[in-house]
């Protein structure tokens, strides 16, 4: 096991590597000038010049690299463009509202999912298994914004029961940073379950066809037992592939989750230095982004063992 670990952690090494020089070069070419935006409209091809020179941009890529990637292996994820603060700073500073977004929306959606997908497989042709399905067609087909602003008419402008907008932290009182958790963690999970419950149900149905789930019924076991420890258990490697998989969906609905609830997190700071051309800050985002997908895929890889240890060797 342990050489298992470690072969999967040494192949994330080239992965960050190629994450980190796509995303830089990529920021690099595309239009914009970070210093032109620093500057303002009414700033003169001097003063840009000088910005320029100033943050190191006036130097050649493969300079700007080398200096960046030194840097970044020190641990010093350099100073924001426009926000001046270091980017370290504004990553702890928005880590919190996006975990708690994140962990809230991961909870919902395996606790809805999981039951929803047995209970299709279970109800399997029957009007439950087709809302079943006909949700998460709908799940996938209705945008993260869509859902957002549906949920903020109806919740929080036509019911008043939850906040419109904005995030609290835990420290300030748990029922308001419940309270304003609940839109945006149901607005983000809804196309997470429909993953989820869909993969759940295809799993298990196909489980329910074996042998062994027949020898159960014929030993009188309590339904419910068979579909929770023998079915479930044996169909539990493709839900936590889709499980792991979804991370890249919610990484994404962050961003545009905490847009429309202006929620000062991490997929905001990457809108506000996107828009500013914030060069550190972006590149630093992102990467860290990919050390959690690729931290979330090794999780994965590893509960593979629990479910089937055949896996191990």
């Amino acid at each position: 096991m342990l050489g298992y670990i470690l072969r999967r952690l040494l192949a994330t090494i080239p992965v960050l590597l190629i994450v980190a020089v796509l995303v830089f070069l990529m920021l690099r070419l595309t239009p914009g000038d970070p210093a032109a935006v620093i500057a303002g409209d009414n700033a003169t091809s001097e003063q840009i010049a000088m910005i320029r020179s100033r943050l190191g941009l006036d130097q050649p890529i493969l300079t700007q690299f080398l200096i960046w990637s030194g840097n970044l292996l020190s641990g010093n994820f350099g100073e924001s463009f426009f926000f001046k603060k270091t980017v370290a700073e504004l990553i702890v500073g928005r880590l919190e509202p996006t975990v708690s977004l994140a962990l809230t929306t991961i909870v919902i959606a395996v606790l809805v999912a999981v039951p929803l997908g047995v209970l299709a497989a279970y109800k399997h042709g029957t009007w439950i298994d087709r809302v079943v399905m006909g949700f998460s067609v709908l799940g996938f087909s209705v945008p993260v914004f869509v859902i957002g602003y549906a949920l903020i008419y109806v919740f929080a402008i036509t019911l008043n029961w939850l906040p419109i907008q904005g995030y609290q932290s835990i420290s300030g009182g748990f029922r308001g940073f419940l309270q304003r958790l609940i839109l945006p963690s149901l607005t983000l999970s809804v196309i997470y379950i429909a993953l989820i419950a869909r993969m759940t149900r295809a799993s298990v149905l196909e489980v329910l066809g074996e042998d062994y789930i027949r020898t159960a019924r014929a030993k009188g076991q309590v339904e419910r037992k068979i579909l929770f420890r023998h079915a479930l258990k044996n169909a539990a490697v493709p839900i936590v592939t889709v499980i792991g998989i979804g991370v890249a969906l919610l990484i994404g609905g962050v961003v545009v989750t905490e847009s429309v609830f202006s929620i000062p997190g991490l997929g905001r700071l990457t809108v506000d230095a996107v828009l500013a051309r914030d060069y550190p800050t972006i590149q630093a985002v992102i990467l860290l982004f990919s050390v959690v997908y690729i931290a979330i895929n090794l999780c994965v890889d590893l509960a593979y063992t629990l479910f089937d240890p055949r896996i191990r060797y």
